[in-house]
């Protein structure tokens, strides 16, 4: 085993409970209300963390209704129960709004995901003053030394249950309380290249052990793998995937990430027949994109997927390298997409019970 795995692995494995999360429920959703009510009683959540509040379903908000219908709301639920510390995560459900609304280019727009925004409301709390465009430095970006304690790290690690309907996050609760370390880590660069998201991905199939990694270095896409744990590519800005779905065995507890950067653009169901195509054919967008779905890899039987709302650029997208080594020595899948990712109030989406872990290896 190398050593920068043994030295992740030396970080106190604090098995973090059901009192260090709160999940917001929209009252208004019956999605929202039935997956909190399941995931309460599997985790043993206390009924003062949970925070209802009462908003339109609709995928988007603006700034404005944020800040008035969730922000508050759930700033409100935590100081009324003095949570402001022991909350260490916070879950959001189907049916809550997923995408602030926002305008500006690049690197200083204004849109962002609400789970994203969510995350600095321990900052807020404690009156620090965040600007609307742009992203805000992640303290907790590459910090896998440390573990994830307030208020060393002054940020809420914020983790949505959602899929396609109740089934599908129901799946991803019951297979979290059932995640072991075993199976393998599929990795697959899109070619041969040096540009940062394969030295990346390079990178995370050395920091795990050998004969656990499936590393694809070649111009093929991988599908139907056997037994995966973890799953890290290009999604389909691979111009060689032309399958919506992989065909994998996921196992349970097993997470994926991709860069690509509208596949959390929505929740809503596509036509069976649907499939990924590229951005010239604009007659097989769904939901405004030819993109890759983070939905489908819960469907398909993901337990964790990562996505965005809408454009981070490479840079801001997680970095395999952080996170799956991380969450291979035993770190919860919260804080195991967090140390990945470079910044908050964007377009991140991590899709998962923040508490499912690994364990010990398996074999």
């Amino acid at each position: 085993m190398k050593l920068a795995i043994l030295l992740l692995a030396a970080v106190p494995a604090v098995a973090q409970t059901g009192v260090n999360v709160l999940v917001v429920v929209n009252d208004s959703s019956l999605f929202s209300r039935r997956i909190a009510e399941y995931y309460v009683h599997q985790r043993s959540i206390p009924l003062a963390n949970v925070c209802h509040l009462k908003v339109d379903i609709a995928e988007d908000i603006s700034r404005q209704a944020y800040d008035q219908f969730i922000e508050a709301p759930v700033a409100a639920c935590l100081a009324s129960h003095s949570l402001q510390e022991a909350v260490l995560y916070i879950v959001t459900t189907l049916g809550l709004p997923l995408r602030i609304a926002g305008s500006g280019a690049e690197l200083e727009s204004t849109t962002s995901s609400v789970d994203s925004e969510l995350t600095l409301l321990y900052a807020k709390m404690r009156g620090v003053k965040f600007k609307a465009n742009g992203l805000v430095p992640n303290p907790f970006f590459e910090k896998a030394g440390l573990p994830f304690q307030h208020p060393k790290f002054p940020i809420y690690l914020v983790t949505r249950l959602a899929g396609y309907d109740f089934e599908d996050v129901k799946g991803i609760i019951d297979r979290s309380l059932a995640a072991k370390n075993r199976g393998k880590f599929v990795i697959d660069l899109k070619s041969a290249d040096n540009q940062p998201g394969n030295d990346w991905l390079r990178a995370a199939a050395k920091l795990l052990p050998a004969d656990r990694v499936v590393l694809d270095e070649t111009e093929k896409v991988l599908y139907d793998q056997q037994d995966v744990i973890g799953y890290a590519a290009w999604g389909s800005n691979d111009g060689s995937r032309n399958r919506r779905f992989l065909g994998f065995r996921w196992l349970p507890g097993a997470i994926a990430t991709e860069y690509v950067s509208t596949n959390a653009r929505t929740f809503q169901r596509p036509p069976d027949t649907w499939n990924i195509s590229t951005w010239k054919d604009t007659a097989h967008f769904f939901a405004g994109a030819p993109q890759t779905l983070t939905a489908d890899y819960i469907h398909e039987g993901a337990t964790g997927c990562s996505g965005h709302v809408a454009e981070p650029y490479l840079i801001t997208t997680p970095r395999p390298d952080l996170v799956l080594p991380a969450y291979y020595s035993g770190r919860n899948l919260a804080e195991s997409y967090y140390l990945g990712i470079r910044g908050l109030s964007w377009q991140n989406v991590v899709i998962g019970d923040p508490l499912c872990r690994l364990g010990q290896p398996t074999h």
